[in-house]
């Protein structure tokens, strides 16, 4: 927040005051009539309660703003920061409590409950895929070998096949 925005209504704050304490010595004077100062005292004062009042009832907006945006921070973080598996323990505290109450459980965690089976599961199924995919590569290498012709099947022996025309089919008689 901005220090500018309180100190500004401060500075007027004091002046207001250093008017009001002025009025009240020109009271004590006789020269001057007390009931039309009392009424200008008043006006000052009035003036003052009315920018305090704007002020503040802007600060409260600014306030509000802020605090909507601190507490939304917040709270974003806190979830984000949050480990998933709190909520269980959370439950299973809340459920003991209930037990030593003579209370019935409203949820049963299953027993013998582990917080990492979870992982433990995830990390074994990385394992089974990567293992799939290892096997998977050997055995495409060992089709892609088998599919693969010989050198010499590829390239089998050409003899020379030269076309005939009727004559030497005849030996050369017509």
């Amino acid at each position: 927040m901005n220090l500018r925005l309180f100190q500004e209504p401060m500075e007027l704050n004091l002046a207001f005051e250093q008017v009001i304490r002025g009025l009240q010595q020109m009271e004590k004077v006789r020269l001057f009539h007390s009931d039309i100062i009392r009424v200008s005292r008043a006006d000052v004062e009035s003036a003052r309660v009315e920018m305090n009042r704007q002020f503040f009832d802007s600060f409260d907006e600014l306030v509000e703003d802020d605090a909507r945006w601190a507490y939304r921070f917040q709270r974003e973080y806190n979830k984000k920061m949050k480990d998933p598996d709190d909520l269980y323990l959370e439950i299973k505290d809340s459920e003991e409590r209930r037990k030593k109450k003579g209370l019935p459980p409203r949820l049963v965690i299953l027993p013998g409950w582990d917080m990492s089976d979870e992982e433990r599961y995830d990390e074994e199924q990385a394992k089974k895929r990567k293992r799939v995919r290892t096997k998977g590569q050997k055995t495409s290498s060992r089709r892609s070998n088998r599919a693969k012709p010989s050198p010499h099947a590829a390239n089998p022996p050409q003899t020379k096949v030269t076309p005939t025309t009727e004559r030497d089919a005849n030996n050369g008689e017509t």
